[in-house]
């Protein structure tokens, strides 16, 4: 907040410091010997997820420091400041409301004074209606025949949470629609993702706030043109429909507007597959579904709001992270959901975090002077085992992990759910505690292979654990919990956490080479030299003039 003394001026910072030192050589393994009940005490659960984080380097201690360190960082004040609609995205002047998207009707979010739950809910109805008239077959395309094949155009946050969602909750949708998503602005992805598809049946969801995005309308001209030489040019309108703010672009599309859903300012990217962004969703899982995925953010941000910080789900989250991060060096974090369906729920929350918390200045504009965002990457278990585990497991470089998983299977087949869970419990427990060389010894392995068996453990990790089986109020609820802890990183670390300056940087130097490389005539480069050449060297290689 506003005059709050930056990290490295709060008591508890310094606190905190002397205490990591230390605890420096402190092993998990002692942690366990000194407390063999930690497993019992630093824990915390809530609306159906429990949070182990025993395994992680830090003691009871530890954890009331940083959450005396969330207290005089201003988190609480921070929190309500988002639900007041107060525009603590300082560097674009807006506000950051996307906990709005899940508002039941007749809550209160003002926005400028504005109550903009009433508008949040028009556009669910409109989705709704929409909704049901595709997925009835009310809707056809324009040869009359209904549609079958949904394709949604965006990147980014307008790609990244509706794919994610939709792979998810595979086992609530239909399974006679086929959902696919192009983002990549490489023409194999169009062309691999619509070439099994009848245009007759297809329908695009072109998600693109402005209606200006490069790689969004790159795509969707392809679309169209893909669309108009099977059907002609008045097919448009039944077969394309619009989530964007941008009208008049969208009309002169051939994009019926009123077939155009919106979202606004205080929505980030990032944080917009609950709106509009998340239409495809709903066509894939239904309204009644979509319906009880807002449900599950709209637990997460209840808790948020009402939970003390020692036993908030998110805020802890972000402490640890913070812990790690700034006052640990450890700078990476996998994320390892023990779930095929969330084959990219690391690669949604990359965005999230790296995209949010990847900021080298203050809320002020004056350098940092810690490690903000961590690196965060991961892959459903149990393929990571066979894969990059062994990095974890004896590497040089120490990866705390986040293992996700949940108690009841989404199919019930023999024994599998039961050895998925063994399986990710064994590796928390192995990256702990690891193998060491007098256990080896005993087992009576082959003295030559001893120094290369040993695992040094140590590896800190916490576990989710989700009630049930994966449900779309599931799903909200994990995705709220991670949005949460990136505000809680974000208050700490002193940063703005819902802008995005280096991304706009690369959208505007692209849109230069773009034309640069497409020109008639030599262009006139004023890059770099690498840069330069690269572009002569591309252009010659298409017999372009250099």
């Amino acid at each position: 907040m506003s005059g709050t003394p930056a990290l490295d001026e709060l008591p508890a910072y310094a606190a905190l410091r002397e205490h990591a030192a230390a605890l420096r050589g402190l092993t998990l393994a002692d942690l366990f010997d000194a407390d063999p009940a930690r497993g019992g005490t630093l824990r915390a659960q809530a609306a159906g997820i429990y949070l182990d984080y025993a395994k992680q380097r830090v003691t009871p201690e530890t954890v009331e420091l940083l959450v005396r360190l969330a207290e005089e960082a201003g988190v609480p004040e921070r929190i309500e400041a988002m639900f007041a609609g107060e525009r603590i995205n300082v560097s674009e002047d807006r506000a950051v409301l996307h906990v709005a998207l899940r508002a039941p009707r007749g809550e209160r979010i003002e926005s400028d004074g504005e109550d903009v739950v009433p508008q949040v809910h028009e556009v669910l109805d409109r989705m709704a209606a929409f909704s049901e008239r595709v997925r009835s077959g009310a809707w056809t395309g324009a040869t009359g025949r209904p549609i079958r094949n949904v394709v949604n155009i965006g990147i980014g946050g307008s790609h990244l949470g509706p794919e994610m969602a939709t792979l998810a909750l595979a086992s609530f949708t239909r399974r006679d629609m086929r959902l696919r998503f192009v983002s990549n602005v490489d023409g194999s992805d169009f062309a691999e993702k619509t070439q099994d598809l009848d245009p007759a049946e297809t329908l695009f969801v072109i998600v693109s706030k402005t209606f200006t995005t490069l790689e969004t309308l790159t795509n969707a001209g392809t679309a169209r043109d893909w669309v108009v030489a099977a059907l002609g040019e008045g097919a448009v309108a039944r077969h394309f429909v619009a989530v964007s703010t941008n009208a008049e672009r969208v009309g002169a599309f051939g994009i019926d507007t009123e077939n155009m859903f919106g979202f606004w300012d205080w929505v980030g990217g990032r944080y917009s597959m609950d709106s509009a962004v998340g239409l495809s969703v709903m066509l894939a899982i239904g309204p009644e579904g979509f319906g009880e995925l807002l449900g599950g953010f709209r637990a997460m941000d209840e808790h948020l709001r009402g939970a003390p910080l020692a036993e908030n789900l998110p805020v802890l989250l972000g402490l640890l992270s913070v812990w790690n991060t700034t006052l640990l060096g450890l700078r990476t974090v996998a994320v390892l959901p023990y779930a095929a369906e969330l084959s990219r729920f690391a690669a949604y929350l990359q965005q999230l975090e790296m995209e949010s918390n990847g900021k080298h200045v203050m809320l002020d504009g004056t350098p940092v002077r810690w490690a903000t965002g961590p690196v965060l990457w991961g892959e459903p278990g149990t393929n990571g085992q066979h894969a990059f585990y062994q990095l974890m497991h004896q590497g040089t470089e120490v990866v705390p992990a986040e293992f996700i998983g949940f108690t009841e299977p989404l199919h019930p087949l023999g024994r599998h759910h039961d050895l998925l869970m063994a399986n990710m419990f064994a590796q928390a427990e192995a990256l702990a505690f690891g193998r060491d060389e007098v256990a080896l010894r005993a087992a009576g392995s082959d003295e030559a292979q001893v120094a290369h068996r040993v695992c040094l453990g140590d590896r800190p990790s916490s576990t989710i654990l989700v009630d049930g089986t994966l449900t779309p109020a599931a799903l909200g609820k994990l995705v709220a919990l991670y949005e949460h802890r990136v505000l809680t990183e974000g208050v700490l670390w002193g940063i703005d956490s819902f802008d995005q300056w280096g991304v706009e940087l690369g959208k505007v130097l692209a849109g230069t080479l773009a034309d640069e490389i497409e020109g008639d005539g030599a262009p006139d480069l004023a890059h770099d030299s690498s840069t330069n050449e690269l572009v002569r060297r591309y252009r010659a290689a298409r017999g372009r003039t250099v």
